[in-house]
């Protein structure tokens, strides 16, 4: 999950109407045939496959049936030569998941790592849940591609997946997003548009994203104090902006808590994005063993981004909550969680404190059908993955400034917490009217005086 600085410091059913021209599908084959390029090239050839069949799924079918042709000619052959080879059909089995032509093989590819001793029985039995219930949303989506998609998408992920957990990577406390040999964040992007149902997802108040971008331009830093639903949230957020807004969509820093770096079915998506790693306060203490190794590290991370802010245009998004959010236990009803004060504080001091000029604008997120967290906050990694196709929305508001607020009440304590109050309240009132747009099924009519709701990749 992403989250926020502890106080102490602190999937492609497209959207219904796609927009992949040529030349973007070809520049993804191209990094992808880079990223598998120490595998042969039988491997690089199946990547690519793999990755066309993602970015364009009108072409999947022609190029399965192309390879299909292919294999049938191949196997015309031998059946010639050796008719007990026909008798029994003989069939290659797959070598790895990139390999894989069916669910069987993507199942048997994950038993035969498990078996070898390669792939933990836990980790593969989470793999194939993963599978099972990527594969059941973005079927829901009724996209006529929907088979290719979920074959195409889970075979990467599963490789990536597995190619971790043989050598796992190391986040330092801050990261870039790996963009090559192997493209993290656009292989992010195209796992998680299947289950973006686009035809019923908003995005709020256009025109703030681009004063936002011009702000950065100009060498400022920029905070987005946001709620946080799901593991998603970023992929949610870049995918929406991605027609008008594409470099805040690619620049955004993520303040992430330890588990979605540790998770090894969490870690792939992860190292697409630019990240802050802390632990969150939530699990400081679930060993007492580590609990100061946490502190240090959460130290360090607060130096990183003290240097990034220092150096300025720089935009970070963080949950001051703490963590995601949760349904009510008694009205089932999701809200934004309550922010944490002392929270809020501090990153507004790291950021007066940066040189640079900076702005804090409230920012709500709506995706909690997509991936919604367990119902309690889990100590052990490796939580359960619900997953669903459905509308979402992000919104934005006008930067709220502190020292208005601390010039009217000139009571520091009263001021913190005031300011806390009205991020929180903004990112409540724009939540409601996302809301009212997704789930009360007014759509554009939800639309208020303060946030305008708009689609721009219709």
């Amino acid at each position: 999950m992403i989250l926020s600085i502890p106080s102490t410091a602190k999937l492609y059913a497209c959207s219904t109407t796609p927009r992949v021209s040529a030349s973007h599908s070809s520049s993804r084959i191209s990094y992808f045939v880079k990223s598998v390029g120490c595998g042969g090239a039988r491997r690089r050839t199946r990547s690519s496959c793999l990755l066309f069949c993602a970015s364009n799924p009108w072409g999947t079918a022609e190029m399965l049936d192309e390879r299909k042709s292919s294999s049938n000619a191949a196997a015309a052959t031998p059946a010639v030569a050796s008719s007990s080879a026909s008798d029994h059909h003989d069939v290659s089995p797959p070598r790895s998941f990139l390999d894989a032509r069916s669910e069987q093989d993507m199942l048997l590819v994950m038993q035969k790592e498990a078996e070898a001793g390669r792939l933990p029985i836990n980790i593969a039995q989470g793999m194939t849940e993963l599978y099972h219930n990527y594969r059941d949303a973005v079927l829901r989506s009724g996209h006529p591609k929907a088979d290719e998609i979920v074959m195409s998408n889970m075979a990467i992920a599963l490789d990536r997946i597995f190619s971790d957990v043989q050598d796992p990577f190391q986040f330092s406390p801050y990261h870039n997003a790996i963009r090559e040999p192997f493209d993290y964040y656009t292989f992010g992007q195209e796992y998680i548009r299947p289950l973006v149902e686009f035809r019923n997802s908003f995005l709020g108040n256009i025109s703030i994203f681009n004063e936002i971008e011009k702000k950065l331009e100009q060498g400022e830093n920029v905070i987005l104090m946001s709620n946080h639903q799901t593991e998603a949230d970023p992929a949610v957020i870049a995918l929406l902006l991605e027609s008008t807004n594409s470099f805040i969509a690619e620049n955004l820093i993520y303040v992430a808590g330890d588990r979605v770096i540790t998770d090894p079915l969490c870690k792939p998506f992860s190292m697409g994005r630019n990240l802050l790693c802390v632990y969150s306060k939530k699990h400081m203490n679930d060993d007492p063993k580590l609990t100061d190794m946490k502190r240090r590290a959460n130290t360090k991370s607060l130096k990183e981004m003290a240097l990034l802010l220092r150096a300025g245009a720089k935009i970070i998004w963080i949950a001051p909550s703490g963590g995601r959010d949760r349904p009510d236990p008694v009205t089932k009803e999701w809200y934004p969680a309550p922010f944490d004060a002392s929270s809020v504080d501090n990153m507004r001091r790291l950021v007066e404190h940066a040189g640079s000029p900076g702005h804090i604008y409230p920012l709500a997120i709506m995706c909690h059908e997509l991936m919604p967290p367990p119902l309690e906050v889990e100590k052990e990694i490796g939580e359960r993955r619900e997953i669903s196709f459905h509308g979402v929305g992000v919104s934005v508001a006008p930067a709220i400034d502190y020292h208005k607020i601390y010039s009217a009440l000139d009571d520091p304590d009263e001021a913190k917490s005031m300011y806390s109050e009205l991020l929180y309240s903004s990112i409540c009132q724009q939540y409601s009217v996302l809301k009212s747009a997704i789930y009360g099924k007014q759509g554009l009519k939800a639309s208020t005086p303060t946030v305008f709701l708009s689609q721009p990749w219709m």
